[in-house]
């Protein structure tokens, strides 16, 4: 065996070297300080879940440090015991040599001596030395917060390689071209997870190639990471809680104790202090890594459970969206598209080409004035002037948007709220949606049609942009949250760009299109009174529907829009007597239309079971007990005559048959007006007893 070219240690620093790739921006402030630049600071601080290459970054600044002639000093909090004594006792030789580098690794382990590191140990070092200190954890507060560290502490976060560095990784470790995007996107450059990645595709071309529905990770490799990133949970409960943080945007209290019970505080704080989870204005979220990684692992362990937890959580947003205050309205929707992101189409209607959000702006007669410019300038006169006569009548449903920095970038969109026939004659698109609600479904007493119209951002062409996100997201938290909504409609360029994202939102394109302008516009409706309630649904669903692909249902499963049938007041009110005479006739019951309606079948009652808890809600209301017991004699207890009912309850005829009519009405009523807003009537067992 040949000897040359030096030890195997030699041999490794040099492979090392050569493969370190990235971090220029922490090279910057190590080097500064190194050589005393102006301003510099001597302690530097960095912090990242573990495998992001903290120990790596260590053995750089190792090199450049000897390269300088410095004296290097490396402390290893996994094999130093976490006691003062010990810890000074490594850290001497510091104190010997002036200008020394001093290089703490894994510091997590010695956490508990952070005070004593920050007000003894640290501040002994000769002026002159360099520390660095790298650990999972964040620093304590107290640093930030002593004015004495101002200037002396530098804090540096430690995630992923950038984009083209993450590339780099992958081209040096022989991972074939085609593959690099998805393991990109999968690892979001964190140097293990790329590590992993690689081994994995690299083992897998050899082997012959791999099936496109595996994780881009492989199995195993997602296994390993998870021991190295996230360790072994204390019990299900709190695997649990990692499995919802991986599943959602943002996790909060409130979610945890949606989805988990009482015990969500308490998760809640134990998620908040572990060092691969990040904390933010609105809860915690896992590091891209660690939540990929883990919807991978309980995708592939548990899928029944993981659609069960995806729709634990859909349910929980789709309340907050609901009955959440309006100024939050988009960011709710946002959580619920982050749930959903897992569908292509939604990737690519909400890329964001020119970056950031949309401001929504007060009214003003300049931005005013400047959208209708720009409507001009993109759509046409015609439209411009539509536009303005909107932005006359429903001032308070334009939403004007800053696009940038300057007055000039206005945008906006419109959600036009309409009553039977508000705007037909103005504007041809809105005369469509009318036409439609005629043929498919009129629109019934009380309700209202609402369109998503103009969408002026920084294109002319409909795509992706940040006021374009903000308009549909506007839209679907509206379908979601107005229960007086009969149809819902968008308008769009009829250019077949939006279909697949609208129908995952229970849009469907209608037959025609209108022309405006030179420019065909297509309308996307939803009959809203059509959906099931904001409630259930599986992983793989349409967003609003909860409908999944898939064998039968229970009777107790969400339904389907198609499956719904909506009835107007008159024929509802028909079908509600017939139903209450047939309660006790279940063949005749099963016939009744009401068996399709969305309040019977949205909400996994039966059509007898609705009936009877809205007999049974007459007592709540002022004077109802008569009512009540006129209509439990003639509709439950199935008296033979009128005048036999009278006789059980010791009523002449005539005031029977006014207190059952009275009762008749009013539970046509409490039904019609459940059924108008998708919300369900308590069932009679968990109607509290009397």
């Amino acid at each position: 065996m040949s000897t040359r070219g030096g030890s195997l240690g030699r041999r490794l620093e040099r492979v090392r070297e050569r493969s370190f790739l990235g971090r220029r921006h922490e090279l910057h402030f190590f080097r500064a300080a190194l050589h005393g630049a102006s301003g510099a600071a001597c302690v530097l601080y960095l912090h990242g879940p573990e495998g992001t290459g903290k120990s790596m970054l260590l053995r750089r600044f190792a090199l450049e440090a000897r390269a300088a002639g410095r004296t290097v000093v490396r402390v290893d909090g996994r094999t130093t015991p976490a006691t003062a004594d010990a810890f000074t006792r490594a850290v001497r030789p510091v104190t010997r040599e002036p200008g020394a580098v001093l290089l703490v690794d894994s510091f997590e382990h010695c956490r508990s001596l952070e005070d004593w590191l920050r007000e003894e140990c640290l501040p002994r070092l000769p002026w002159g030395t360099v520390a660095v200190v790298a650990s999972r954890h964040e620093p304590d507060p107290h640093w930030p917060a002593d004015p004495g560290w101002t200037g002396l502490l530098r804090v540096l976060p430690l995630g992923g390689l950038s984009k083209p560095d993450a590339a780099a990784f992958l081209r040096q470790r022989g991972v074939l071209p085609h593959l690099h995007d998805a393991l990109l996107e999968f690892t979001g450059g964190h140097p293990l997870a790329l590590a992993l990645a690689a081994e994995a595709a690299v083992r897998t071309e050899t082997d012959g190639g791999a099936d496109h529905a595996d994780p881009p990770l492989g199995q195993d490799a997602a296994a390993t990471l998870l021991r190295r990133l996230v360790g072994t949970p204390p019990d299900e409960a709190h695997q649990a809680a990692l499995d919802v943080c991986a599943q959602a945007r943002v996790t909060s209290v409130a979610l945890l104790r949606a989805v988990l019970g009482d015990q969500g505080e308490d998760l809640f704080l134990w998620l908040r202090d572990q060092p691969f989870v990040q904390t933010t204005r609105l809860g915690v979220a896992p590091h891209a890594v660690v939540r990929e990684a883990l919807r991978a692992d309980l995708r592939w362990r548990d899928p029944a459970g993981f659609a069960e937890l995806h729709r634990r959580i859909r349910g929980h947003l789709l309340e907050r969206t609901r009955l959440g205050p309006a100024s939050r309205v988009l960011e709710t929707v946002g959580d619920l598209r982050f749930l959903h992101r897992a569908g292509r189409f939604l990737a690519e209607a909400h890329g964001r080409p020119s970056g950031g959000r949309a401001e929504e702006l007060p009214r003003a007669v300049g931005h005013e004035a400047t959208l209708i410019r720009r409507i001009r300038r993109q759509e046409g006169p015609e439209s411009a002037r539509i536009a303005a006569h909107w932005l006359r009548e429903q001032p308070e449903n334009v939403h004007l948007r800053r696009l940038g920095p300057g007055e000039e970038d206005v945008g906006g969109s419109a959600w036009l709220r309409l009553m039977p026939f508000e705007g037909e004659a103005e504007d041809p698109v809105v005369a469509a949606a009318w036409a439609h609600t005629r043929k498919h479904g009129p629109v019934r007493a009380g309700e209202h049609i609402a369109l998503a119209r103009f969408h002026v951002g920084e294109y002319g062409d409909h795509r992706p942009s940040p006021v374009m996100d903000a308009s549909l997201g506007h839209m679907l938290g509206e379908i979601i949250r107005d229960d007086r909504l009969a149809w819902a409609f968008a308008v769009l360029r009829d250019d077949g760009f939006w279909d697949s994202h609208l129908r995952h939102h229970a849009m469907e394109p209608t037959a025609g299109t209108v022309t405006v302008d030179g420019h065909r516009h297509r309308l996307f409706a939803c009959d809203r009174r059509a959906l099931p309630a904001v409630l259930g649904g599986a992983a793989n669903a349409p967003l609003l529907t909860g409908a999944a692909p898939g064998p039968a249902r229970s009777g107790k499963d969400p339904c389907t829009a198609a499956e719904i049938l909506v009835l107007g007041e008159e024929e509802f009110a028909v079908a509600v007597k017939a139903a209450l005479r047939a309660l006790r006739r279940p063949r005749e019951l099963a016939l009744n239309p009401l068996q399709r309606s969305r309040l019977v079948l949205a909400h996994g009652m039966g059509l007898k079971d609705v009936a009877t808890s809205a007999i049974g809600s007459l007592p709540l209301e002022r004077g109802g007990d008569k009512g009540y017991r006129a209509a439990t004699a003639a509709y439950v207890e199935g008296a033979s005559t009128q005048a036999a009912a009278a006789r059980r309850l010791g009523l002449p005829l005539s005031t029977y048959r006014r207190h059952l009519a009275w009762a008749t009405r009013r539970i046509t009523r409490i039904m019609w007006e459940h059924e108008l807003s998708g919300t369900p009537l308590l069932s009679p067992a968990d109607r509290p007893r009397r």
